[in-house]
């Protein structure tokens, strides 16, 4: 009964952590497209802001995860190559998240080298982290 509720809050957790790594790579195609020093400002605000409430959100989501992995996943499941990759694009995720942090500093000390379309396409990698770890954790297809 305890696991569902830590499944539970995994879940929640989880979702409320792509949530903001969806969002954030949003404000900086909008930070790449903008010409405006006020509004440069406002955007690197905002996404301080969303990295910082974010990553404790990441942190807790990555506990509950292991806490599951831990109490009953590994043993019923580590033989499997599914567990392997998911744990695998986790940890991909994890520096994706890293690296949206280096991109906020990057923009900070106005040293952003990518365009609006670049980041465009950066906004939809976590579509396919969590297109690729939900078809692995409830298919299970290896």
């Amino acid at each position: 009964m305890a696991m569902l509720w830590v499944k539970a809050f995994h879940l929640f957790f989880m979702t409320s952590w792509f949530a903001g790594i969806f969002y954030l790579p949003r404000l900086f195609v909008y930070h790449a497209m903008t010409e405006e020093r006020a509004a440069r400002e406002q955007l690197q605000v905002m996404e301080r802001r969303l990295y910082r409430f974010v990553t404790p959100i990441m942190w807790i989501t990555l506990a509950l995860g292991l806490w599951m992995l831990y109490d009953y996943a590994w043993a019923a499941f580590s033989s499997m190559v599914w567990l392997h990759l998911k744990l695998a694009l986790v940890a991909a995720l994890v520096a994706y998240h890293f690296y949206c942090g280096r991109l906020i500093k990057d923009f900070a000390a106005d040293r952003n080298g990518h365009s609006h379309v670049w980041y465009r396409w950066f906004n939809e990698i976590p579509v396919l982290f969590l297109l690729s770890i939900a078809i692995l954790t409830v298919v299970k297809p290896f």
